[in-house]
């Protein structure tokens, strides 16, 4: 068997808010294999957010262990965690996060800067990513002159412009219409059929179904985990 790109051994997040312990994680054991496209779907207050955030190296779990791509990330220091993000997570959020003073080529290139690398190498990554996600001749708009489709695929190409380990999606399309929307989705089919490994986060079952794979979580618990055929 494959080993796991994200590996997630009853994992616990609990936040202490005066006498109330919250158990936003509370117990969750997930893999998720190189290739595979997965969503994680929960209502709001279900702990997908919180999930994320692990799963992103945005948080820390309270206890369990988590392993990407072979390595621990629990104990590990603010600055080794965002070398973590850094190379092995591609982040898309639904708000884009566009630098609106910078051109598509710059937002893609940022990433890139972050790691370091030189800026020849770095412009022809970005370069390729954006031909990648369909935006040829649009390298110096600036993202007030792109439509939101236009935006969100920036993103994505940012997102992998430093050839991450897992593509980690939160409600990507959840500021656009249903027709930009369906072709983001149709993006990301495209993107996993090439190898991407994808993790969407979601509210709604039927981006949800979209993926190979359904995870559904309530009360920071996995309640159920499948194909997205037999997800209800």
């Amino acid at each position: 068997m494959d080993q796991p790109v994200i590996d997630l051994r009853d994992i616990k997040r609990h936040y202490i808010m005066g006498p109330t312990t919250v158990r936003a994680v509370d117990g969750v054991t997930l893999s998720i294999v190189t290739g595979e496209f997965v969503s994680i779907i929960g209502p709001s207050g279900s702990g997908k957010s919180s999930l994320m955030n692990i799963i992103g190296c945005l948080d820390t779990p309270t206890e369990g262990s988590y392993h990407i791509n072979g390595e621990t990330v629990q104990g590990l220091s603010r600055g080794r965690l965002a070398e973590i993000r850094n190379r092995e997570i591609g982040f898309v959020f639904q708000s884009f996060n566009l630098l609106p003073r910078l051109s598509a080529l710059e937002n893609v290139e940022l990433p890139l800067v972050y790691a370091g690398i030189a800026a020849r190498q770095r412009r022809e990554q970005a370069m390729e990513m954006l031909a990648k996600v369909g935006l040829d001749g649009r390298e110096k708009h600036l993202p007030a002159e792109l439509s939101g489709g236009q935006r969100q695929r920036v993103a994505i190409a940012r997102a992998l412009a430093s050839r991450p380990s897992v593509l980690l999606a939160d409600e990507p399309t959840g500021a656009l219409d249903q027709k930009t929307g369906v072709e983001i989705i149709e993006m990301f089919h495209t993107l996993n059929a090439e190898g991407s490994t994808i993790v969407l986060v979601t509210h709604d079952m039927n981006i949800a179904r979209q993926a190979r794979r359904v995870v559904r979580v309530l009360d920071g618990l996995v309640v159920s985990d499948g194909p997205a055929e037999d997800a209800a």
